[in-house]
């Protein structure tokens, strides 16, 4: 329930926040948009501090932007090893820089009495907020790493189908608590952004590049008061109607967007017998995927061993799936030697399923994360995301006659010997941990 409120309705309730308050601000408090000035009540700290943080925070959200707007794009590129670690170094260096450059501004803030006397509690809540939205993605940059590869299969299908209201949170609900609370961030800024002062960024002043040069002159309290007067008064019923219009229409717009949606969802599947079929025909085959499954867990309390191929079948670059006694997928190749190779196809990283085509130094490859695993020893290569190895799995070959002539248990030599002649006709099996097959 949690999750789906931190990934599902928290979303839509900080879009919705931020349309609807952006809309209101603008007809109503136009002219708070911009961030208010402070340079000239202390400008040594803020020189320091405010370039690295919008140069770094630029960079980072550069990389977020164009990854999810063109992620096949991005993910071919990724695909290039040389590309993958150019972009992850400078991820990492544009987050230090926002970083140092947001503790000197936060700093500056609550050390000069000028700053502290025009600073709000929501401003302070704000960068606290992005302080630690930033290093809580720099965090999972550096502990969870190649990011900028596997997040166009993860968390860029997840914000797609928010946008397009087919929100399916599958694809972040199994990430590590670094993940989640950097997602979670994310929605929040959003959800407070018409009440900050970070509402400048959609207040760029582009046509300050071709208006006339301006000359600004301070005035006092009292020529401000009479100009707001005189602003209030000169304010008609009809640019009320229309800023109210305006807000109805967003409103109006947004709502129809959702509609469909919302009211599928609580009124379930329609009456109709077109609808009825295939909402029971996707319910049949949940229910014999369900059988089929537990099919496959009582074979395996029941049974000792598993068949999951011939060896005849086996080979020593393209490996055989199968699943083993937890229900996690699992791969069997023939090694250099002659003997089975079994051993787990579930990445030690995230758990994703790594692929069964060995490259020429013997490795196969997790697709999600970019770890490539030795198949003879599991391990993962230097560097990798996975820091353990790929756990090794106990076979035992039977001959025709039903007779166990070879196994291994994880860890341990192979038992038995088999004529190089013999074994085409051998079959290979799986056993169950802890079980003796010599």
């Amino acid at each position: 329930m949690i999750d789906a409120f931190l990934f599902i309705g928290l979303p839509y309730i900080a879009i919705i926040v931020a349309v609807l308050g952006s809309v209101w601000r603008m007809r109503h408090n136009r002219y708070s948009l911009s961030a208010r000035s402070s340079q000239f009540l202390e400008d040594r700290q803020l020189l320091w501090g405010s370039a690295p943080w919008h140069i770094g925070i630029l960079g980072v959200l550069l990389g977020h932007l164009v990854a999810g707007l063109l992620p096949q794009v991005w993910a071919s590129l990724m695909t290039v090893r040389g590309a993958l670690l150019a972009v992850e170094t400078i991820g990492v260096a544009c987050s230090l820089l926002a970083i140092v450059g947001l503790g000197l501004l936060i700093y500056r803030r609550v050390t000069s009495a000028r700053m502290q006397a025009v600073t709000t509690v929501l401003d302070l809540v704000l960068v606290a907020l992005l302080l630690a939205q930033i290093s809580v993605g720099l965090m999972s940059a550096l502990s969870f790493r190649y990011g900028a590869a596997w997040s166009t299969g993860t968390v860029v299908p997840y914000f797609w189908g928010l946008i397009t209201l087919n929100p399916d949170m599958a694809y972040v609900v199994d990430f590590p608590m670094l993940f989640k609370l950097h997602l979670t961030g994310a929605w929040l800024i959003i959800l407070l952004l018409p009440f900050t002062r970070l509402m400048h960024v959609l207040a760029v002043p582009v046509h300050y590049l071709w208006r006339a040069p301006q000359l600004v002159l301070w005035n006092n309290a009292r020529r401000r008061q009479q100009a707001l007067s005189a602003t209030i008064r000169a304010e008609s019923r009809r640019e009320f109607l229309k800023g109210a219009a305006g807000v109805a229409g967003a409103g109006g717009l947004l709502a129809l967007g959702v509609s469909e949606k919302t009211l599928n969802f609580f009124k379930g599947p329609l009456p109709d017998s077109e609808a009825e079929s295939a909402f029971l025909e996707k319910k049949l085959q949940r229910l014999q995927q369900t059988a089929e499954e537990r099919k496959l867990v009582l074979e395996r309390q029941r049974n000792e061993m598993i068949l999951i191929s011939r060896y005849a079948d086996l080979s020593e670059n393209k490996g055989q799936y199968f699943i083993d006694y937890t229900m996690a997928p699992g791969l069997a190749f023939k090694g250099k030697d002659g003997m089975p190779i079994v051993l787990s196809a579930k990445c030690t990283h995230l758990g994703c399923t790594v692929g069964s085509e060995t490259n020429a130094n013997g490795q196969i490859l997790c697709p999600c994360h970019i770890s490539y695993f030795n198949i003879v020893t599991g391990e993962p290569n230097p560097g990798a995301p996975a820091k353990t190895p790929l756990p090794q799995i106990g076979w035992a070959l039977v001959d025709a006659s039903g007779k166990v002539v070879a196994s291994r248990k994880p860890g341990q030599p192979v038992q038995g010997q088999v004529e190089p002649a013999l074994l085409p006709q051998c079959n290979l099996y799986i056993t169950k941990p802890g079980r003796d097959t010599a």
